[in-house]
């Protein structure tokens, strides 16, 4: 059975060139809209497996309608936005409300862009189809948490060393493992799958939410207590032994199992640094990103996780881990911080 889709875009000429790609691709476009206001009622009609969202129009933007679409019927949403800064941010935004993809969008020349790469949208939107999105919890505003207090321990090194790796639906998932936690967690290291300046706003966005320190790394970060150091879109990040104190190296290099930054370069760096007091976990993603390095860090002596599948947007990271073996436990998504604050406060392993 073919793949449904509906388009919600401002302008025609946009709407007629994403259908028309969407189409030559293989995908029913069931139709499109102007803004979600028209959107509705057609919807209504015909539910597609599928929507296409444009972050930016009249009368009602993508971000409320993607809230209430996810309020009242979870859909799987694909944004179709351009890279400027305040569209990063605002694909951010909607990618924390519940959208399970993005594509650029240029400001110029679509039609022959999608002629000559039509397949990241066509792509992206068969991805989509796969996902289970769910209504989730109403967040907190950020003006409602409790300042957190200095804690001593942000100046000093950190003996254990969390590795994470997620993607598809990460964006929801990690903002509410880092939630809750506290200043007194250890350092981590996290890849979350996005390209270039996505990783910059998501940080921005983490930690003015979370009480952890939440930083885009740097190349030579420190890796300490209380703070959370993501890998920059489009570099890989490693972690590295300098002295008695553990610090990231940020790098250019190939694809590694088609992204750049790779989950499997950063926790096979961890397992090789850390070893035993290492603490890994791998979440919702699509694709085998992180399995054989988590399986590492597990030899090493690393405690290790992965994300239930009923919490999982898409369970294939996590059930490629589990199947080659690199998993010590599968825990539910409300149920991570808990288990890091409780792997934290075990003696290390020897490796295996």
């Amino acid at each position: 059975m073919a793949i449904t889709a509906f388009v919600i875009d401002d302008s025609a000429l946009v709407r007629k060139h994403l259908a028309d790609a969407l189409a030559a691709g293989g995908i029913e476009v069931l139709g499109t809209a102007s803004d979600p206001l028209f959107a509705w009622p057609k919807l209504a009609a015909g539910w597609p497996d599928v929507i296409v969202l444009d972050v930016e129009m009249p009368r009602m933007d993508g971000i409320t309608f993607l809230r209430k679409l996810m309020a009242e019927r979870p859909t799987p949403v694909v944004m179709c936005s351009t890279l400027t800064e305040r569209g990063c941010q605002t694909t951010l935004d909607a990618l924390a409300a519940g959208a399970v993809g993005f594509v650029t969008k240029p400001k110029l020349g679509l039609k022959e862009y999608l002629a000559e790469r039509s397949d990241p949208l066509v792509e992206a939107v068969r991805a989509a189809a796969k996902t289970r999105v769910r209504a989730g919890p109403v967040q907190a505003a950020a003006s409602s948490r409790k300042p957190p207090e200095p804690q001593a321990a942000m100046a000093e090194t950190t003996d254990r060393v969390v590795a994470i790796g997620v993607s598809t639906g990460g964006v929801q998932a990690i903002e509410r493992v880092l939630r809750g936690l506290d200043r007194t967690a250890p350092g981590i290291v996290m890849v979350q799958h996005m390209p270039e300046r996505f990783t910059a706003s998501l940080a921005e966005r983490l930690n003015a939410l979370c009480a952890v320190e939440v930083l885009e790394a740097r190349d030579g970060e420190r890796v300490v207590a209380g703070r959370v150091l993501i890998a920059p879109g489009g570099r890989h990040m490693q972690l590295k032994r300098s002295g008695a104190q553990y610090v990231v190296e940020v790098r250019d290099g190939p694809l590694i199992n088609h992204h750049r930054p790779s989950v499997d370069v950063l926790m096979r760096s961890v397992a090789a640094c850390a070893g035993g007091n290492a603490i890994g976990i791998v979440m919702t993603g699509m694709g085998d990103d992180g399995a054989r390095g988590l399986r590492e860090m597990r030899n090493a002596g690393a405690y290790t996780a992965a994300q239930d599948e009923a919490s999982c947007v898409v369970f294939g990271m996590p059930a490629e881990a589990i199947r080659l073996g690199g998993v010590d436990d599968v825990v539910a998504l409300d149920d991570i911080s808990d288990w890091i604050r409780h792997s934290a406060c075990l003696p290390p392993r020897a490796a295996r």
